[in-house]
């Protein structure tokens, strides 16, 4: 299992947070000293920092935030102490009267919430606390104000939106620099940057937020995914289904959606008099498939695999890029098998899972292991089983793991991988889950040996989550910069001049053959400003040729990185074939 938090470690992070939120505390009366009129909402700590909501006269500006950060400044030099107060509910509410989110907050307690203040200087806020001693405990030099977001009150599309500032607190100067300029790097890998820059997809609002267009660069990133995922299911004793994106209410009533999953569900579409749903998931299909046969204990397992596009309600304010879509393409996967076969199979999926997504260079990968919930589906002993399965398949891999217990869904205990990035984020991608709950929603049975019709077990899972989001962390994590197999135009071939033209269309035809998806540049830009381009647009290789190339059939190789090399043109084909085996960068 993973290691805990030492208790140095642990104290630290109190530490953290307790700077944090006081700071967050210190940013508001900043606010107010600009804006006196202010209404305030909430204003937590986070992580590597905090924020605070406001209902403000006017729209902020990037230009305001220097203005509230020496205000902030000031605060903090005036060494203030933070001095807590408990007090009565209706002195609460008389305190902040006319602070409507306040009193909202106020109203919204248990009566038996104990209700406290606390106090620094001009500014007295509802909180629990704790706090540092005092302001000047805090670094004037160790916060930078961020970025201004809007927010829903209370996360609620039909209440106000606030105006959020984000910020960022730490303990001295030198850990604030080295953060910034992590932020910096992410916002360079931000995939929605990049996704732009080097037109992979797009995001149209007024088409439908949250719906994602492949451009044809992306889309070769996608069929490459793609290709990869069917062949490689394929060795693994998978096959290959399709389903609709619609069905009936009955398949969605019968799967417990309609009652536990509505709010995310889109809405009915009425065809022939009858309800249809578009799916969010591709579960009832492939139980549908199953039970449209009969199958023995000598049939199983079964394992079905489909990239199904689905369909999910997601709150506008939650849409984010890729990561967060409201139709994506799922790895889907079910495993069919008796509970004899359950040990082995758990085992193998555990096994392709991890194969997967090394496969894209990730590494460092943990697990997380999710128990049985108060309330579950399902006798104890098969939840007993299963857990267990999942606990021998994550320990014979060698994997750090966490338990979550009562964690699982009520349908069945699981495991979630998650990945860490170049930038050492962690991304929660594969999902291994059990469900003891269709099974007999849709009496799916077997023939065992003994003639008896019994229950199968079913496995859920996915590798990669979905598509669109994988694809979002595989950007981040390479800087657009993709391995050689996953570049959407590996090779660019350039001529110096209009005169090698035939050539260039010669090696561009050679290497084509040979499955390298190669163009070539007959553009008439000057040499170094088209290198300097396909360099920005992340191709792996550009081979110049010339009068010397084209005599000695051979290319002058520039990777993207900057190195340059003269190589006879079928070792330099064998170079880059190699690198498109081994799934590495150039």
């Amino acid at each position: 299992m993973s290691a805990k938090l030492s208790s140095k470690e642990q104290k630290k992070l109190e530490k953290l947070d307790r700077m944090r939120h006081s700071m967050a505390h210190v940013m508001a009366a900043g606010v107010l000293k600009l804006f006196p009129d202010a209404k305030i909402a909430i204003g937590p700590p986070i992580e590597n920092g905090f924020y605070y909501d406001f209902d403000l006269p006017r729209k902020l500006t990037p230009e305001d935030l220097p203005v509230i950060e020496g205000y902030m400044a000031e605060v903090i030099k005036e060494d203030n102490p933070f001095e807590k107060q408990v007090i009565s509910r209706d002195e609460a509410l008389k305190f902040f009267a006319g602070q409507d989110y306040k009193v909202e907050l106020i109203n919204d307690l248990p009566e038996d919430v104990e209700l406290s203040f606390y106090k620094m200087g001009d500014f007295t806020d509802l909180c629990r606390g704790p706090h540092v001693e005092s302001t000047g405990r805090l670094n004037h030099q160790g916060f930078k104000l961020l970025s201004i977001a809007g927010a829903y009150w209370r996360g609620d599309e039909k209440r106000p939106m606030l105006q959020r500032i984000y910020g960022t607190a730490w303990g001295d100067p030198k850990q604030l620099k080295a953060h910034l300029e992590h932020l910096e790097e992410l916002e360079k890998r931000d995939h929605r940057k990049l996704g732009k820059e080097l037109d992979l997809f797009s995001l149209q609002e007024k088409a439908g937020p949250g719906l994602v267009y492949w451009h044809p660069k992306g889309a070769r990133i996608r069929v490459a995914i793609e290709d990869f995922w069917r062949q490689e299911h394929y060795k693994n004793g998978y096959e290959m289904v399709f389903t609709p994106h619609v069905g009936k209410s009955w398949l969605w009533e019968t799967s417990g959606h309609l009652d536990f999953y509505a709010e995310s569900m889109y809405p009915n579409m009425v065809m022939d008099k009858a309800d249809y749903y578009a799916k969010p998931m591709n579960c009832p299909f492939h139980v549908m498939i199953y039970n449209n046969g009969k199958y023995s204990y000598r049939d199983l397992p079964l394992r079905w695999a489909e990239l199904g596009t689905v369909y999910r309600y997601e709150r506008s304010g939650t849409l984010h890029g890729l990561m967060r879509v409201r139709g994506f393409t799922q790895d889907d996967a079910h495993l069919i098998c008796t509970p004899d076969q359950m040990q082995e199979e758990i085992r193998e999926v555990l096994r392709f899972s991890l194969f997967m997504l090394r496969s894209f260079g990730f590494e460092e990968i943990a697990a997380y292991l999710s128990t049985m919930p108060e309330k579950a589906v399902g006798e104890p002993e098969r939840w007993d089983a299963a857990q267990a399965s999942l606990k021998e398949a994550i320990e014979a891999e060698g994997l750090d793991y966490d338990i979550d217990e009562g964690g699982g869904a009520f349908y069945g205990p699981k495991i979630d991988l998650k990945v860490k990035d170049a930038l050492g984020r962690s991304w929660q991608l594969s999902t291994i889950q059990f469900d003891f709950n269709l099974p007999d929603r849709f009496d799916m049975t077997f023939t065992d040996s003994d003639g008896a019709e019994k229950r199968p077990y079913m496995i859920h899972r996915a590798l990669l989550g979905s598509l669109e989001r994988f694809f979002g962390v595989l950007i981040e994590n390479y800087g657009g910069a993709f391995p050689v197999w996953l570049s959407p135009v590996q090779v660019v071939v350039i001529p110096v001049a209009a005169t090698f033209d035939d050539y260039a269309k010669e090696v561009v035809k050679e290497m084509r053959l040979k499955g390298i998806r190669v163009q070539a540049d007959l553009g008439n830009d000057r040499l170094n400003h088209k290198i300097r381009y396909h360099q920005t647009q992340k191709v792996p290789y550009m081979l110049v040729v010339g009068e010397r190339e084209q005599e000695s059939r051979s290319v002058n190789v520039r990777i993207r990185t900057g190195e340059k090399s003269d190589l006879p043109l079928d070792e330099a084909v064998k170079m880059i074939l190699k690198k498109l085996e081994e799934k590495d960068l150039p």
